[in-house]
């Protein structure tokens, strides 16, 4: 997500972007001029005439890419403008003028080289972008997070990420920079790998997300007062590929909506083939449910790990997560594919508008024809806002589970600070970053502890080859736990504390990037000390982060100053360092005030 609270910029009413903007920024996500997508990308292929070889899923390690030879080049500029895309018009941040973001494709092995332009201004912001799920084994510094692996992109500067494709699946990117991402700075990212499972056609992303229609500042804003009124965060809108139309009767007095230039997402399917949905929940707050009237889905893959296949009617998919689900579509006409935010406990952002709908049409009805098929039972808010249960989710390439070298406890809490702001705590610390200081920069150079900075949240690992995390959420909010740079066994979870004995399927659990952490409730997660570097931990949905709910695993700090981090990243700082002398860079609250520069080599 983004690393919310630190050094946010204040921003002023804007003006309405320029005549060569377009409404609906100019994406094709979500009509059916959208790609199906291929099997692989061409160019130079391994042995079989398969770029991954003879590499199979069910005994080769998803994490041990192979080395293709190939780099995919994209180009990205991010600038301010206008959108509508349920046809209220907003000022958003775009990626090259689309909202959502283009799609980021490459083959498993592949490097992926992004050069970013960071053209934000009226008024100008720093950014930087985050590869949510990739593992950056090879490049820890280009995870694309301020204050932990680079200094922000300057306003007006230039910055290339390159990295390896080291897993394969759905995933996605999004900046990383306060929140930006929630007025459009995301967009999804496609690794090409060996399939587990047979399908006709790859349909391609399905991106689902709650949708304000107020400025990302202002939503941060309202959410941290002291002001519980305020503190009731309510999405305008819920979207599927960028798409649904909002009824304007419901607009702010003054504004700009019409909800005859919005239009419903549209698929086109063939009747008895079976396709591939590639599902991201790109929301801010929300947990989605995701489900296509009359049908069964089978999913076989969350995040970046596939998983042996199983039936469901709704798909649940917490901030940040992923899930891969194959669908034969029955019937004639049309139906409707649907996704529903959470209610009363689960709901991270209640919505005015909490349910969303695209269309798919069968065969060859016509474009303009409407479903009129009845969606399934909702799921039952039963305040747990929990993911499929764990024993439903084997990975189809088994891992037992080793034996932890050290156990962590972490105890989340919610509170306010002296100025009334309302934050979180992990084990008694709100984080706050500092952007001019990262600190995988700063740990290459033997500065392992931050006694002067405690609300960085540091917690050195030092050399512990496999480390459990047990977290408990004593406060009345769920969290999608999100941990950079790996994937996590999930051992148990469940309402209360955790009893230090029960593990799910020990011999081969359930592994991702992100989990559901109910409402006083417990998650046990466990991951391998494989990734030298400095990763974050952190609860995705937006304000939660902004609001100091992140810690940082430094892990192996000894190997890192072995690593070579290039000198570009040190240049990262040069260009912020040059803009916050001459820019003053708020806060939204009090708290770390900037201190001596850290000389850097």
């Amino acid at each position: 997500m983004f690393v919310g609270r630190l050094l946010l910029v204040v921003l002023p009413v804007l003006a309405l972007c320029t005549a060569d903007s377009k409404p609906q920024g100019s994406s094709i996500l979500g009509t059916l001029q959208q790609n199906r997508l291929p099997r692989f990308l061409e160019n130079n292929p391994l042995p079989n005439g398969l770029p991954w070889g003879n590499k199979n899923p069910k005994h080769d390690d998803p994490k041990h890419p192979p080395h293709t030879g190939v780099t995919r080049y994209y180009d990205f500029t991010l600038s301010r403008g206008t959108a509508s895309p349920d046809g209220f018009l907003k000022q958003v941040m775009l990626v090259n003028n689309e909202f959502p973001g283009p799609l980021v494709e490459a083959n498993w092995g592949d490097w992926i080289q992004v050069t970013v332009h960071n053209n934000i201004s009226g008024p100008e912001d720093g950014t930087s972008i985050h590869w949510h799920g990739l593992l950056q084994k090879e490049t820890p510094w280009m995870d694309g997070v301020p204050s932990i692996s680079q200094c922000p992109i300057a306003p007006g500067s230039t910055f290339t990420y390159r990295f390896r494709a080291d897993v394969y699946g759905t995933g996605w990117y999004h900046s990383h920079y306060s929140a930006q991402y929630l007025d459009g700075l995301f967009g999804a990212m496609v690794i090409y790998g060996p399939t587990h499972t047979n399908f006709d056609e790859d349909l391609g992303v399905i991106m689902v997300q709650d949708y304000f229609h107020r400025p990302y500042f202002s939503v941060l804003k309202d959410e941290m007062s002291s002001n519980v009124t305020l503190q009731a965060q309510f999405a305008d809108n819920t979207l599927i590929n960028g798409r649904m139309p909002f009824n304007c009767s419901l607009a702010a007095r003054g504004s700009t909506c019409d909800s005859s230039d919005a239009t419903y997402s549209k698929f086109r399917v063939r009747t008895g083939k079976t396709y591939k949905l590639r599902l991201i929940n790109s929301g801010a707050g929300s947990i989605e449910y995701f489900s296509i009237d009359n049908h069964q889905l089978t999913i076989i893959s969350n995040d970046f790990v596939d998983i042996i296949p199983y039936n469901t009617t709704i798909v649940t998919l917490g901030t940040g997560q992923r899930t891969d689900v194959l669908f034969t579509p029955r019937g004639n006409g049309s139906i409707w594919m649907r996704t529903q935010t959470s209610g009363k406990f689960c709901g991270g952002a209640r919505s005015v508008a909490p349910k969303a709908q695209a269309i798919i049409l069968l065969d060859d009805y016509p474009e303009d024809t409407i479903p009129t098929t009845t969606g399934n039972p909702p799921p039952v808010d039963n305040g747990m806002c929990a993911n499929d249960p764990l024993d439903l989710t084997l990975p189809y390439y088994p891992i037992a589970l080793p034996e932890p070298s050290v156990t962590y406890n972490i105890l989340i809490n919610q509170g306010f600070n002296a100025t009334g702001q309302k934050l979180f705590y992990m084990n008694g610390n709100s984080f706050q970053g500092d952007y001019n200081d990262p600190i995988l920069l700063l740990a290459e150079q033997k500065n392992y502890s931050y006694p002067y900075d405690p609300k960085w949240n540091v917690v050195n690992f030092q050399t512990n080859s496999s480390i459990r995390i047990n977290v408990y959420n004593n406060n009345t909010s769920p969290h999608p736990m999100h941990l950079h740079g790996h994937d996590f066994f999930v051992l148990h979870e469940g309402a209360g504390l955790w009893d230090g004995v029960s593990i799910n399927h020990p011999e081969n659990p359930q592994r991702r990037d992100t989990q559901n952490l109910a409402p006083f409730g417990h998650v046990v997660l466990q991951f391998d000390a494989d990734n030298p570097g400095t990763w974050p931990f952190h609860c995705h949905i937006g304000w939660h982060l902004s609001q100091g709910l992140f810690m940082t695993f430094m892990e192996r700090p000894n190997d890192i100053t072995q690593r070579q981090i290039p000198l570009v990243m040190a240049e990262t700082c040069t260009k912020w360092d040059a803009f916050t002398k001459k820019n003053v860079v708020d806060q939204i609250d009090s708290g770390l005030r900037k201190r001596e520069r850290t000389v850097r080599r």
